[in-house]
């Protein structure tokens, strides 16, 4: 049987989840919620990538991300970070929308599953 492994866990949920050589983050948002949408996709991507190596992998293992964003007309400025951010020949399945965030000064909410190491 295959543990189950939580990751930055409170009484209402786990930032990661890693089980059966899979690893599930919940939405990463930016700290600072007043910047615009390309230093909240580079706070959220720096999230992503911290909660990746604390479940022991990274972003070169990358299945699947969802991105949500507040506003359609953030989708070019979001692309810009996340084409730099993402490794050349390694791009996960994608699909971005547009969302009511829960904190309306959020622009960018980035989820993602990542193949564990192995």
């Amino acid at each position: 049987m295959t543990d189950i492994h939580r990751y930055d866990q409170n009484h209402r949920r786990s930032r990661a989840v890693g089980y059966g050589g899979v690893v599930f983050l919940a939405g990463q948002v930016a700290t600072d919620a007043s910047g615009d949408i390309r230093q909240q996709s580079r706070e959220a991507l720096a999230k992503v990538d911290d909660m990746l190596a604390q479940a022991g992998t990274d972003k070169s293992r990358l299945l699947s991300a969802t991105i949500w964003l507040r506003d359609m007309d953030d989708y070019e400025g979001f692309n810009d970070v996340w084409d730099q951010w993402v490794l050349p020949g390694l791009t996960p399945a994608r699909c971005c929308g547009k969302v009511d965030l829960a904190d309306p000064r959020q622009r960018v909410e980035v989820i993602v599953v990542a193949a564990a190491r192995e």
